[in-house]
């Protein structure tokens, strides 16, 4: 399907140029496709592959088209969802990509480019899921089967996109195929319609897809049973998840089931495994004369420092709050649900490069070093992590690395993408992955006070830690790293499952799965949305920048500000260019200016 991308984004740059042909020329113009020619089967199915392609958010921050960095407008959030969260410091140093840092510290204004490269990724993902249904509904001879297929997937494609803004901004405009005038306003709630494009595509998408990539009807019953848990419509979505965990398929017809391993999830041997429901595909090095196909969102989020391998640039540095999470009691096996700071892990911060240390010697999640690149444990097959040979500034943003978006050594050459200036990889963005499903799904079971259904799902995700095989191992040779590993585990894992009958209330079954959320899908752009929905933005946050501060210098002097940081400002530049009749259409977000 990416091989197709170039050529859907050609077509709909023509579509745009034939849409702007002044009415006193009677010629065409010299290399441009009339809409007729797109008025076909094939046409359409590449305005699709076109609209799949701005899931990499490229379109928003791609320096080609007047946009910043592609990590901008990344699928993952990393910037949105991770360091706004709490998961990571930005990382590198301060006062690199300095837009970030009043994003981390909960204080940006509405001039803020970032948020307009978001804002114009998630629209230019609108507007071509829109061409494609104009398209396809204009197409003559086509099959039904055919038609529906395009149609649900576009509608699909479309949720998703207005899904990404409602929940970054809350407050957004609504156009679709039938829209004339761009300019509409921003002051109607758009949930009805992300969750009826939903419904049409769970209800009318096939199971198996002619490509992997593309989304099918247990993807869309995923998420619009994501889309019925952000409304608190929690007997919707519980009937909606009962059937895609007792019968969802991946699009090449996989049946949904956890990983063995954790760290599969972010291989790219792995992509598109049976955990995989929704994910931005990626491909490294996969066309050197045209544009990169790879996972470019996270270019910057790779070790850096005087003995990395990597060429750039040492952000999203998993923070120092995080890793604590990852303390479980030595005699149980469980995390320390409230009190994980107090059993905060040991670190090298201030340990210079060379000298002798230790890593922590006490139980912890096995996740963790899946998660976070720590000092004296294995980095992939990268060899031992040094500490701060790779970290730009401890004193800023902590001793971590990231992990979950990093090729490995033995595959740099084929799954390290080398076509821009900074690394990409081939490892795809999950969107959606099963244990995300099991988690939210045992959310609505606690909501619902089915707590030993709940409890199941939850136990479901950590028996999968608590697998062996699954865990990071030492190296048999610790000067070559690429020789393997043995069957001795790095550190001292200890996880379990929850025992029967722990959860006994809503406030005891939701507490735990809001930390199996925290620790399983760290790294992963979800934090700072879940914290927002649950309603404990403000006491979460502000904990943690109270904590962090005592450790790192990034999060000083910020504080989250209940019924203004839950979302972010409208930006300024698309509330100007909303004027008409002399007054703006578009409405800021309050708290804003």
């Amino acid at each position: 399907m990416k091989a197709k991308i170039y050529f859907s984004i050609m077509l709909l740059s023509v579509l745009s140029l034939g849409a702007c042909k002044k009415s006193f020329l009677d010629k065409p113009i010299n290399g441009a496709l009339q809409p007729q020619f797109l008025e076909t089967v094939a046409g359409a199915n590449e305005l699709l592959v076109g609209a799949y392609a701005a899931l990499d958010g490229q379109q928003g921050g791609d320096a080609a088209i007047g946009g910043g960095g592609s990590w901008e407008a990344s699928p993952d959030n990393w910037i949105y969802g991770g360091v706004a969260g709490g998961d990571a410091s930005k990382g590198s140093i301060a006062g690199d990509q300095q837009p970030i840092e009043p994003i981390m510290k909960y204080n940006p204004d509405a001039s803020n480019g970032f948020f307009d490269s978001k804002w114009r990724a998630d629209y230019e993902g609108i507007s071509r899921t829109n061409n494609t249904i104009k398209v396809t509904l204009k197409v003559p001879a086509i099959t039904n089967a055919v038609k529906t297929n395009i149609l649900a997937q576009a509608k699909f494609l479309r949720a998703h996109y207005y899904f990404d803004l409602k929940k970054m901004f809350n407050n957004v405009p609504y156009m679709d195929e039938t829209t004339t005038d761009i300019n509409q306003p921003n002051t109607t709630d758009i949930w009805p319609k992300i969750e009826a494009d939903f419904k049409y595509a769970y209800d009318n998408l096939p199971v198996t897809q002619e490509n992997v990539g593309r989304a099918n009807k247990w993807a869309a019953g995923a998420y619009l049973a994501k889309t019925y848990l952000y409304e608190h419509k929690y007997t919707d979505a519980k009937a909606v998840f009962d059937a895609v965990i007792s019968q969802g398929e991946t699009a090449s017809g996989l049946k949904y089931a956890l990983n063995t391993k954790f760290n599969d999830n972010f291989r790219t041997a792995t992509n598109n495994s049976a955990e995989s429901v929704f994910a931005v595909q990626a491909a490294a090095n996969s066309d050197p004369n045209g544009p990169s196909n790879a996972n470019d969102g996270d270019m910057l989020n790779f070790p850096y420092g005087n003995s990395s391998p990597f060429s750039c640039c040492g952000f999203y540095q998993p923070s120092i709050e995080l890793a604590n999470h990852y303390r479980t009691n030595p005699t149980t096996g469980l995390p320390y649900l409230d009190d994980y700071n107090t059993h905060a892990l040991k670190t090298d911060m201030g340990v210079a490069a060379g000298d002798d240390y230790t890593p922590d010697a006490g139980t912890v999640d096995p996740r963790l070093d899946w998660t976070v690149g720590r000092r004296g444990i294995p980095y992939l097959d990268w060899g031992l992590h040094p500490g701060t040979d790779w970290v730009r500034d401890q004193q800023y943003g902590g001793p971590y690395s990231p992990i979950k978006n990093v090729y490995g050594q033995a595959e740099q050459s084929t799954n390290g993408d080398n076509t821009s200036w900074a690394p990409g990889s081939g490892i795809n963005v999950n969107l959606i992955r099963f244990a995300d499903v099991l988690l939210m799904a045992a959310e609505v079971e606690a909501q619902l006070n089915n707590f030993t259904a709940a409890l199941n799902y939850v136990n479901m995700v950590r028996n999968r830690a608590a697998n062996t095989a699954g865990w990071v191992h030492t190296y048999k040779d610790d000067n070559n790293p690429t020789k393997g590993f043995t069957t001795t585990a790095a550190a001292n894992y200890k996880v379990s499952p929850y025992p029967a009958g722990t959860f006994t209330s809503q406030a005891t079954a939701l507490k735990a799965i809001y930390f199996e959320r925290k620790i399983e899908l760290a790294m992963e752009g979800h934090r700072f949305f879940d914290l927002v929905r649950w309603g404990i933005a403000d006491t979460e946050l502000n904990a943690y920048i109270a904590y962090q501060s005592t450790q790192t210098n990034d999060v000083k002097g910020g504080k989250f500000i209940k019924g203004k940081n839950e979302y972010f400002p409208i930006p300024l530049s698309e509330i100007d260019l909303s004027v008409k009749g002399g007054a703006p259409v578009l409405k800021q977000n309050p708290g804003y200016h």
